[in-house]
């Protein structure tokens, strides 16, 4: 073959290998919007709206959560969108390298959830739907660069989902068949969620008013030095609240790995832009 040729099978080559990682990222985003359309479908019948007597029996600092966070008489959505900017922190404690990003974001405990992202050249999703859950992020929406899934991320994962909706949607964390509280002191309760074989619990610390200022939870993860998945302090610090159609919700959160220990790395910090209740 001459070189003219070698170099056009070269290039017939490379024009395959990005259509098909361009249909590969095209799956992606299906797969993503699918688990969206999922968690937006609402059961039938009559919605429910807030009543403190539903809350009654709870410890009080789980009365006070939810005092705060919904209004009498505030339609109990079963889920939450919420639009968010901030920086997301892609390096480690020492050198955090923060960069700009702008995300959304689909809550429905217990099925599932959707975080979308948008940060400079990386795009791509973390979420949980139907049993499974996954990790996949893209560079020029063209080079996969994290890709994660399986038993441990799905665990992960739906321990990210509960500790998010007591942030976001205090509503499905009303006390149901799969949902719990325990008092812990005076200005914090815990709750615990049950899902097929999973189980988490999410430590909720109030303040005075009521307001949610801290979410911790021992999250099942890898983000350690030694790469291993293992149950390590994650959470949160909230602030700014603001009102969403009946909703006091924190419009500020700063959250990451090892939280309350010297190891501390707080790669998340949102702030919200909109939030829409479905």
């Amino acid at each position: 073959m001459s070189g003219s040729g070698v170099f056009i099978a070269l290039i017939l080559l490379l024009l395959v290998g990005l259509t098909a990682l361009a249909g590969w990222r095209i799956l992606d985003r299906r797969s993503e919007t699918r688990a969206w359309k999922i968690l937006l479908e609402a059961p039938p019948g009559e919605r429910p709206v807030f009543d403190p007597a539903i809350v009654a029996d709870l410890p009080e600092p789980a009365r006070r959560y939810f005092s705060y966070t919904i209004q009498p008489g505030t339609v109990l959505h079963r889920a939450v969108e919420i639009e968010m900017t901030g920086e997301l922190g892609l390096g480690t404690r020492a050198e955090p390298n923060y960069r700009p990003m702008r995300a959304r974001q689909i809550l429905g405990l217990p099925n599932g959830f959707v975080w979308s992202l948008q940060s400079a050249a990386i795009s791509g999703s973390d979420g949980t739907i139907d049993g499974h859950s996954w990790t996949r992020f893209w560079l020029f929406n063209l080079f996969p660069v994290a890709r994660a899934g399986g038993p441990d991320h799905y665990r992960s994962s739906f321990g990210r989902l509960v500790a998010d909706s007591a942030v976001w949607a205090p509503a499905s964390l009303l006390p149901a068949e799969h949902v719990s509280w325990q008092p812990l002191d005076s200005n914090s309760a815990r709750v615990t969620v049950r899902y097929g074989e999973l189980e988490q619990a999410v430590d909720v610390h109030v303040n005075d008013e009521g307001a949610p200022v801290r979410v911790v939870f021992q999250r099942w993860s890898d983000a350690n030095e030694q790469g291993v998945y293992q149950l390590q302090p994650f959470g949160g610090d909230l602030s700014e609240f603001q009102h969403f159609a009946g909703y006091q919700l924190p419009g500020r959160v700063l959250a990451g790995n090892h939280y309350g220990t010297p190891d501390y790395f707080p790669f998340f910090k949102a702030t919200v832009t909109a939030v829409r209740f479905r």
